[in-house]
């Protein structure tokens, strides 16, 4: 079942307007949230940056879009797909509705819809990692700034980037920035590890403002072992470090285990996740 601005429609069914901004434009945001027996993970982080974008996309902003009401409809779309006591994958959308061109229409409205699927894992597990392969994709670059953060519809160089990998039998690719900084992959965050520093890009740089991201660093912000850096990498530090890995709030961490002919050890990432998981069980 699907959830279009509260109604619930079989998939079959839902059908979206070819008028749709987000159809048209791009003009749309999206969130994608876990959900474990009823509890969405850090939907507060996801709801706070979800509004924040609105904001800078200047969306006008239901009085209704509470978090309440938001929580209350992905929950609502979760029990209709019968998975309120599994584990989930929920996409939450955000659109301008309908009407104009690149100008909105004064009776365009922001409406959502909501998707679920279904997820294998409850928790966060350590995932094999020796033959994750990546490598830098430069054929197109990210511009830093305020909207190269937001979480939007406008995903070319994660599409075409995603393609350019199966080509070339990767599992994923860095993304530089136009300074040349390597910034993110293209399905989440980025973290260095060497020696005792962890080390991820700046937002300032271009990456997304991952959710995930936020919960590793105040994982680690008051942690004696290590010291946290956010600040540019480039892709020489890369081919110097003990560890990579990438992160998201679906899969958690996600060791890189080789890019070009440099290997890396999981062994800190492991570390992180078992922290995340006690955190997890414990809120």
């Amino acid at each position: 079942m699907i959830n279009i601005n509260g109604n619930l429609i079989s998939a079959q069914d839902a059908k979206i307007s070819i008028g749709n901004r987000g159809y048209k434009y791009g003009d749309a945001l999206f969130e994608t949230l876990k959900v474990v027996n009823g509890n969405i993970f850090f939907f507060e982080d996801h709801y706070f940056r979800l509004m924040a974008s609105m904001r800078i996309l200047r969306m006008e902003i239901p009085m209704h879009f509470t978090m309440e009401f938001l929580e209350k409809e992905i929950l609502k779309t979760v029990d209709a797909n019968d998975l309120l006591q599994n584990s989930a994958r929920v996409r939450l959308n955000i659109d301008r509705g309908e009407g104009g061109k690149y100008m909105p229409n004064a009776s365009s409205t922001v409406g959502y819809n909501i998707v679920v699927e279904t997820l294998s894992s409850p928790f966060y597990p350590v995932n094999s990692f020796d033959t994750y392969i990546v490598d830098l994709y430069k054929d197109y670059y990210m511009a830093p700034g305020l909207l190269s953060g937001l979480k939007s519809n406008n995903k070319a160089i994660q599409v075409i980037g995603s393609i350019y990998a199966k080509e070339n039998g990767l599992d994923n690719c860095l993304v530089l920035n136009t300074n040349k900084s390597v910034i993110e992959a293209l399905n989440g965050n980025l973290f260095l590890v060497k020696d005792s520093t962890i080390k991820t890009p700046p937002l300032e740089d271009g990456c997304l403002k991952g959710v995930m991201r936020k919960q590793i660093l105040a994982l680690l912000q008051n942690n004696p072992n290590y010291i946290i850096e956010e600040a540019s990498i480039s892709p020489f530090e890369l081919q110097k470090a003990d560890e990579l890995f990438i992160t998201n709030t679906i899969v958690g961490i996600q060791s890189i285990g080789q890019y070009r002919k440099k290997k890396y050890v999981n062994t800190i990432a492991a570390e992180i996740i078992k922290m995340l998981n006690v955190k997890l069980r414990l809120t």
